[in-house]
């Protein structure tokens, strides 16, 4: 009986290694596929090496390796030859377009959905010869009614658009049962990872190089540069942006760090309620004191869009830690020309302007007149010493042909590669409303 038994256990071991090599060379030949086919992700399978995991029930990946489960991955072989290429593929652009990464910033199960619609959008739209699956054809369909819905159809749009449009538990399997192909339970460790969103950055930025060059000769996917132009996007800290506006200057409270203790309690055991020297009431500081909010109020930036930014950006600037107590903020509305000049002094000051003042302009776009108009305001002394201008557009415009005297940001909402290059001495930064809505509640903490 124990002989038995031994064999047994020796028969189910070598059927589990004949399994586990029958899934491994299904997952060479795959890999093999997409090189073929796809050499401008050369680099990035290079960094991606697939290993059979037992009991996984599925795939999964932590950006080291893709782990399968060897037995499930021949089961769907089995059923449709090319979902082994289809889920390489799949796992490969999650890392690709950094989906992982930013994993923590997002609720889960809306990022989920949305980081894998998005890379089968732009399987899909590749329209590759090889990884076919049955439900295709109902994928397409899907993603056109959601491009029409939510635009381009990065990860970033898509969960835009899950957040404003909540699915119901039906939806929810639909997307699941077309989109989703491994599972994302590492995603939540990435600080462990061997590699780094910058590795995985500079793969990205190769591909988007060589992707061009593949899109001649090859069906070209205009989903997968939107998508790789949202993953190598420079990703600014708005805070520490700001920090460039600050100056110098006298703070009015207890300045503690130059306050000698000794004196001060010397005074009070010798003479009572006398101390020999007091706290200092003021204290040097680096703080926001002057600066420029620009909005254009052209055609595609009007109404609530433009208030929502002016009142983001200046959430995060209010806190006692930002600014000093007397301010000196002007909020410009500007198309080709300056429209409106709102002067903010105060809390109240802003208050009143989101309460009451009206967006002007609509017209077309000229950044010419603002900066002009700032420059007059400098000489005529409404300055003393501005630091910086915070100009938010959609960028299609006429951009000043000299560097001005201050720092300038320009703030896009959407990144796109149609509309002119900002000038050097510019800082260009893409906020999508996510990161605006980060602003806010850092503002917000800040001012407690």
């Amino acid at each position: 009986m124990a002989g038995e038994i031994a064999l047994g256990e020796e028969e189910q071991t070598r059927r589990q290694e004949r399994i586990k090599g029958l899934a491994s060379q299904v997952m060479q030949l795959a890999r093999d596929s997409i090189v073929v086919n796809m050499r401008f992700l050369d680099a990035a399978l290079s960094r991606l090496e697939a290993e059979a995991r037992s009991g996984l029930g599925g795939a999964a990946s932590d950006g080291d390796k893709l782990y399968y489960d060897p037995a499930w991955l021949l089961k769907k072989y089995k059923k449709e030859s090319g979902y082994p290429i289809r889920l390489y593929l799949h796992v490969l652009l999650h890392y690709v377009f950094s989906h992982s990464y930013h994993y923590g910033e997002k609720e889960s199960e809306l990022w989920d959905l949305a980081a894998d619609a998005a890379v089968e959008n732009v399987i899909l739209e590749m329209g590759l010869p090889m990884g076919g699956l049955e439900e295709d054809a109902e994928a397409k369909n899907k993603l056109h009614y959601l491009k029409e819905d939510a635009g381009a159809l990065t990860a970033e749009r898509i969960y835009r658009y899950l957040k404003n449009n909540t699915l119901t538990p039906g939806e929810k399997g639909q997307w699941q049962r077309l989109f989703d192909r491994d599972a994302h339970i590492y995603w939540q460790e990435q600080e462990k990872l061997e590699i780094t969103l910058e590795q995985w950055k500079k793969i990205s930025e190769r591909i988007k190089a060589d992707v061009k060059s593949f899109s001649k000769d090859k069906n070209s996917s205009e989903s997968m540069e939107k998508n790789l132009a949202e993953a190598t996007r420079d990703r600014y800290d708005y805070g520490e942006l700001l920090r460039r506006f600050t100056v110098m200057g006298e703070d009015l409270r207890v300045n503690d760090e130059e306050f000698d203790y000794i004196y001060y309690t010397y005074g009070l055991s010798q003479y009572g309620d006398m101390p020999l020297i007091e706290p200092l009431e003021y204290k040097d500081a680096k703080k926001v004191k002057e600066f420029v909010i620009a909005v254009d109020t052209s055609a595609s930036c009007r109404g609530e869009t433009v208030k929502e930014f002016i009142r983001k950006t200046y959430s995060i600037l209010k806190g006692t830690e930002n600014f000093f107590q007397k301010i000196n903020v002007h909020i410009i509305q500007c198309d080709s020309d300056v429209r409106n000049d709102t002067k903010i002094t105060c809390q109240e000051d802003f208050d009143r302007f989101l309460k009451e003042g009206k967006i002007k302009g609509f017209g077309s776009t000229d950044f010419r007149p603002v900066f002009d108009y700032v420059d007059k305001l400098a000489e005529e002394g409404e300055f003393e010493n501005l630091k910086g201008l915070i100009y938010f557009t959609d960028g299609y415009g006429v951009y000043p042909a000299r560097m001005p005297g201050y720092d300038t940001i320009f703030a896009f909402l959407d990144d796109s590669d149609e509309r002119p290059e900002v000038p050097p001495w510019a800082i260009p930064v893409v906020l999508n409303e996510d990161e605006i809505e980060g602003m806010a509640a850092g503002g917000q903490e800040d001012g407690k």
